[in-house]
């Protein structure tokens, strides 16, 4: 359940047997029965693909406790006093909808490096999904989530004066704004192109993607950009975490641009942290794991 869309699979026996993305703009949502509405409609959708449903694992952004909802950016629009009332629990109330089967929620950046480790088979893996902000989560080398917040949405990784301000925290050159949509939608106008300010972000890297894919030289210097940022805050992120493998996902990363994103990390490390370079790897996966690879690993979240 990302911040613009939500991203579903069915897995039978670990095989995708259906995945789907459904545009919702939950931040805008004040009233949180929506919310569990197109939850909800999403589940619905994979569950008519499967013989039955064992289990559900939930993949969102923000701090989940005991599946209670504490602090999440997808519910920033509900009014305080109805976010006890009927955001804390609502996850609690989808399982109860489904007639009380297994059901685990877990931080959206968690399940990006559980998605790493899943692919790899390996621990020591840092996960970082570029979609509607930066989700990021680490797997630590006995092969577990911590339990420790990551968030590196708010962690700077830019100490200009003059970077821009993060929306939701205040904070100035968060990685937020940085390995992000918005990252795109900030960098298209110095690459020379002009955005429909009429659509949303998530519309508007759609557009740079298309771009992309045309041929247009223009949105290279973008996920090029991004790709510099990227290799600058791995080896920053190197002094808090041990770590291996760095997978990147998200829409973000789709299409050619992911590849382009990838390959300028690689270059940043090599030549300026040799040898941080030597030890850590850089992944990106097939493109459907790029866009709902976290869905899939959510899958596995639930015991039976």
């Amino acid at each position: 359940a990302g911040a613009s869309d939500i991203r579903v699979a069915a897995v039978v026996d670990g095989k995708v047997v259906f995945s789907d993305e459904v545009v919702w703009y939950p931040k805008s949502y004040s009233d949180p029965q929506r919310h569990f509405n197109e939850i909800m409609s999403a589940l619905r959708s994979a569950a008519s693909h499967m013989p039955r449903v064992d289990a559900i694992g939930i993949s969102a952004a923000g701090i989940y406790i005991n599946n209670r909802v504490r602090v999440a950016s997808l519910f920033r629009g509900v009014p305080r006093d109805l976010f006890e009332k009927k955001v804390a629990n609502l996850f609690l109330d989808i399982k109860k909808a489904w007639g009380g089967i297994p059901l685990q929620v877990f931080n959206d950046g968690d399940v990006a490096a559980l998605t790493g480790a899943m692919t790899l088979n390996d621990t020591r893996v840092l996960g970082i999904a570029l979609g509607s902000s930066e989700g990021a989560g680490y797997i630590d080398g006995d092969g577990n989530i911590t339990g420790l917040l990551n968030e590196l949405a708010f962690v700077p990784v830019d100490l200009n004066s003059k970077a821009p301000i993060d929306e939701w925290s205040g904070d100035r050159g968060c990685g937020s704004l940085y390995f992000s949509q918005e990252a795109v939608v900030r960098l298209a106008p110095v690459a020379g192109i002009t955005l429909d300010e009429k659509q949303s972000s998530a519309e508007k890297l759609k557009y740079v993607q298309k771009l992309m894919a045309e041929e247009d030289e223009r949105p290279r210097k973008i996920f090029e950009t991004i790709g510099c940022y990227l290799g600058y805050s791995i080896a920053q992120y190197a002094d808090f975490y041990d770590i291996k493998h760095v997978l990147i996902l998200g829409r973000v990363t789709s299409g050619e641009g992911g590849d382009i994103t990838l390959k300028k990390a690689e270059e940043v490390l090599k030549l300026e942290f040799p040898d941080l370079a030597a030890r850590v790897t850089i992944h990106l996966p097939d493109e459907l794991e790029r866009r709902v690879g976290q869905a899939i690993a959510a899958a596995s979240l639930p015991g039976l």
